[in-house]
């Protein structure tokens, strides 16, 4: 029984970490990256759809994301997407392609930057935690298992926690050096 705890637990702390590390790919930095694009979809046809599904994306140079619709009536669709999806960057249309400058970042943006990194990782130490919470219910409803087996069960839980945590602070401490890079 423990041994299937442990098994669960280890995969909602792997699922914890896969979508951190999803979410600070979110996140912009100083270079260009596709990554930035993935939330946004485009009315297309009556269906909100993935940017990535109409139109070829490229990083031209490490400061620009080229977008090339497949069809060329997506363009002003394309444009508003980008716009509304607060990524604070200004699209620019030639006709056939749209070009999104990625700025440098100012200082300010910096620390606002980093604060949104330290809200993730805690909104994922919260998840790891609540996962932690959700073992340890299981293992002290379980009337076969002895107080000593619960005891170290409880122990081996906040082990694979620490160790997830650990990973977390690996992930945003990388991250949050990433962003202060000038």
């Amino acid at each position: 029984m423990l041994d299937e705890i442990y098994a669960d637990t280890r995969s909602s702390m792997a699922k914890v970490i896969e979508a951190f590390k999803r979410d600070l790919s979110k996140l912009r930095t100083g270079r260009a990256s596709l990554t930035m694009l993935d939330g946004i979809r485009v009315e297309y046809y009556g269906a909100q759809t993935p940017l990535n599904q109409v139109a070829a994306l490229n990083v031209a140079d490490p400061r620009l994301i080229t977008i090339k619709p497949w069809d060329k009536t997506l363009l002003t669709a394309i444009e508003k997407a980008i716009v509304s999806s607060n990524l604070g960057i200004t699209p620019s249309n030639d006709g056939e392609i749209i070009r999104l400058p990625i700025p440098p970042l100012t200082g300010e943006l910096r620390q606002k930057l980093v604060k949104q990194l330290k809200k993730q990782t805690e909104d994922a130490r919260i998840a790891a935690r609540n996962a932690r919470r959700d073992a340890n219910d299981l293992i002290k409803a379980d009337d076969d298992l002895t107080e000593d087996d619960q005891h170290r069960g409880l122990k081996d839980i906040q082990v694979i926690l620490d160790d997830c945590v650990k990973e977390l602070e690996a992930e945003a401490d990388k991250k949050e050096k990433e962003i202060m890079e000038i």
